[in-house]
């Protein structure tokens, strides 16, 4: 694995943050150093698609990045008649994916979609999972991403809905904010990587706080909300039809 640098040196003009080569083949060592409960998260989406998946039904990974999300449903679908659709709007990424596909022995077939989430059609699922990919989205937009994911999933199945969250209370967003920060200092990152990346991030990376993200799932039709797992301001959320 190889370690997360991009922004340990300093830098005239930081760029908006994009998943390309170069974050590409540092992505695993840099979210497992950023994001705070990362492995469980991802580790119960096998879980839950044990729990949820149903037979001759589809399975989507919006925002694939490295095949994460995706070999965690492969190895713990319960059916042989399924199928993962993996999608992602980086070539470098879905390249990535693909060797990592290639030797993973997972026996459920895996379709990998280069394409915006937004351009996908959701159709016979059960389960959805949009793992951190759901805060890249315009805001003005995520509506009808949800909505369009709700409409494709059939009666009892699940969304994963994983996000950096935002807080209502000023003192309490600063709090986390820095309880974050302290995280990533003793996962090894100096004060002018954390700096430069939320810099690059400014704008792209666009969090909003847990009621918005409830609201908007139930607006979409979810019939039951709530948080599943939280560390500091991440935080992950299912939704079922």
């Amino acid at each position: 694995m190889s370690k997360d640098n991009i922004y340990d040196t300093p830098q005239l003009s930081i760029a908006g943050f994009r998943f390309d080569r170069a974050v590409a083949s540092v992505f695993p060592d840099m979210i497992k150093r950023s994001v705070p409960g990362y492995e469980t998260i991802i580790a119960m989406t096998g879980t839950l698609a044990e729990r949820y998946v149903q037979s001759g039904s589809r399975c989507y990974d919006l925002g694939c990045s490295l095949g994460a999300s995706t070999i965690a449903m492969r190895h713990h679908i319960p059916h042989d008649n399924c199928q993962i659709i993996a999608v992602d709007n980086s070539e470098a990424m879905l390249a990535q994916c693909r060797e990592v596909l290639a030797q993973d022995d997972g026996r459920v077939p895996v379709e990998l979609l280069f394409d915006d989430v937004q351009n996908v059609e959701v159709t016979n699922a059960s389960m959805a999972v949009l793992n951190f990919t759901l805060q890249f989205i315009p805001v003005a937009q995520r509506s009808e991403l949800l909505q369009h994911i709700a409409d494709g999933l059939r009666p009892g199945g699940v969304l994963v809905l994983s996000e950096k969250v935002a807080f209502e209370d000023p003192q309490h967003q600063q709090l986390m904010i820095e309880l974050h920060h302290n995280f990533k200092r003793a996962n090894g990152y100096s004060d002018l990587e954390i700096s430069q990346k939320r810099s690059a991030l400014e704008d792209v990376l666009v969090p909003e706080t847990l009621a918005v993200h409830r609201q908007r799932l139930r607006d979409a039709g979810f019939s039951s909300v709530d948080v599943w797992f939280q560390c500091f301001n991440f935080a992950s959320l299912i939704a079922i039809k």
